[in-house]
């Protein structure tokens, strides 16, 4: 398995990671971040990290049935059920766990995004309000800081309780084809590029 992992600008003040597919029926994110990168950009203030595709697999879960936002090794994670929200047979069993669990050992990430469906939401954790609050107003989304059901062994948890990392995740309209939403998102990287 082959992680792709693009940085824009590697010495910039702030680290800013952005993922984009964790579950697999959710490929919005991709596209996104692709025609992004696409884009010609100069003298960016921040450094991007960009996962255009963390999951390679085309359904909610990974290869394995593993969903991996579910996968993460916090003090919630429970063995679940083997459904779609299955978290597999121990925390931090998936490669593509592993690689983010690496990557944010490695890194000092001032705010990490990442895109899924269908809620269309600003959904935070950690000390993110300010910064979902921006992401409101650049995509139109409502804030809100409980997605409304138990998410044991979530990146939110890990990153943004456990870590005290300003999390983002962001649940866009699935019912509006992902062209239709590409000027925001480009006005949203533009900006953690620029003035965040």
């Amino acid at each position: 398995m082959s992680i792709e992992l693009k940085i824009l600008n590697n010495s910039g003040l702030k680290k800013i990671l952005v993922v984009g597919v964790f579950h697999g029926d959710e490929p919005q994110g991709e596209y996104f971040i692709n025609e992004y990168l696409n884009l010609q950009k100069e003298n960016l203030k921040n450094s991007l990290y960009f996962i255009p595709r963390l999951n390679q697999n085309n359904a909610r879960t990974n290869k394995n049935g593993v969903d991996l936002n579910r996968n993460f090794p916090t003090k919630n994670w429970v063995k679940s059920n083997k459904d779609d929200y299955f978290g597999g047979n121990y925390p931090a069993s998936e490669e593509e766990t592993k690689f983010l669990v690496n990557l944010i050992e490695e890194n000092k990430f001032d705010a990490i995004i990442t895109i899924h469906a269908p809620y269309k939401i600003i959904n935070y954790d950690g000390p993110a309000q300010g910064l979902a609050d921006e992401i409101s107003n650049i995509l139109g989304y409502p804030v809100e800081s409980d997605i409304g059901y138990l998410t044991p062994g979530s990146f939110g948890t890990y990153c943004g309780i456990e870590r005290n990392i300003p999390t983002i995740t962001i649940e866009i309209d699935e019912n509006k084809a992902p062209q239709e939403l590409l000027g925001r998102f480009i006005m949203l990287f533009n900006f953690l590029a620029n003035k965040y």
